[in-house]
């Protein structure tokens, strides 16, 4: 079982991406992001969004219900019926939808994110959480009859309202639930990178024991991302793939180990 993560950046080859998946025999299952899509239209709305940064370093969107509005379009709706759409053009038979659809993926609210404003510490409090379980006997159903789930955020809490969450924690809970011995996480650079302003810097591998190191290098989103790369090994995963989602084939790159191989 391959978990294929496509990220949600402007320059991702989406449509390569589809025809390289059509070619291929081991059962997978999709999860994508669409965050340059949500800021586009954020700005477009009026509702640009806010980036909180907690006390530990790790960043994150600050989820009100507007921006909530805006994700169910950009993500649930735009971005997932497209790709769904190139699925279907393409002979793979796929099933769109949300963590909020049949429970796909049930979290917990978060109690509060802690973050400085100027010099006081404050308690902020949003619609964002963190996935703790899916809805295995659904998943199941669907990939045991042939069909490619096309997964996505929100999610639902525990009380049933949509939250937000990262996508790569909806991979761990995933991965967790189906034994996927691969995870493919494709984005918008070669793989890694030592030097995230050096595109020549990729780290082509990363023993999983180093993960914890290497997260106490970097800062902002790629902190959190590495936060949950580690938990996957610690769950099981054997693999993970870091590869550039913008090339002809992004697919076929990361299944020959191009990119950053984490085992």
């Amino acid at each position: 079982m391959i978990i294929v993560k496509i990220g949600g950046g402007k320059e991702i080859n989406i449509k390569g991406i589809i025809a390289d998946l059509a070619g291929i025999d081991e059962p997978y299952l999709i999860v994508h992001g669409a965050n340059a899509l949500r800021d586009k239209l954020a700005e477009d709305l009026g509702q640009p969004k806010q980036v909180l940064t907690s006390v530990k370093g790790y960043s994150s969107v600050y989820s009100d219900e507007k921006l909530l509005d805006v994700m169910m379009m950009a993500y649930a709706g735009l971005r997932n019926k497209r790709i769904v759409e190139l699925c279907q053009q393409h002979g793979i038979n796929a099933v769109g939808f949300s963590g909020l659809d049949g429970k796909m993926v049930q979290g917990k609210r978060n109690s509060g994110i802690r973050v400085y404003q100027g010099k006081k510490l404050k308690i902020v409090r949003d619609f964002s959480g963190k996935p703790q379980s899916v809805n295995a006997p659904l998943l199941y159903l669907l990939l045991d009859n042939g069909y490619v789930p096309v997964l996505t955020v929100p999610i639902i809490d525990e009380h049933n309202p949509a939250i937000n969450t990262e996508n790569d924690d909806v991979v761990r809970v995933l991965q967790k639930a189906l034994k996927a011995d691969t995870v493919i996480n494709l984005i918008e650079a070669a793989g890694f990178l030592e030097n995230k302003e050096d595109a020549s810097s990729l780290i082509e591998s990363i023993p999983a024991s180093e993960l914890a190191a290497r997260e106490q290098q970097v800062d902002g989103r790629m902190k959190r991302k590495m936060l949950a790369l580690k938990k996957l090994f610690e769950q099981g995963a054997s693999r993970i793939i870091i590869c550039d989602g913008r090339t002809q084939h992004p697919i076929t790159d990361a299944l020959a180990g191009k990119g950053t191989v984490i085992a």
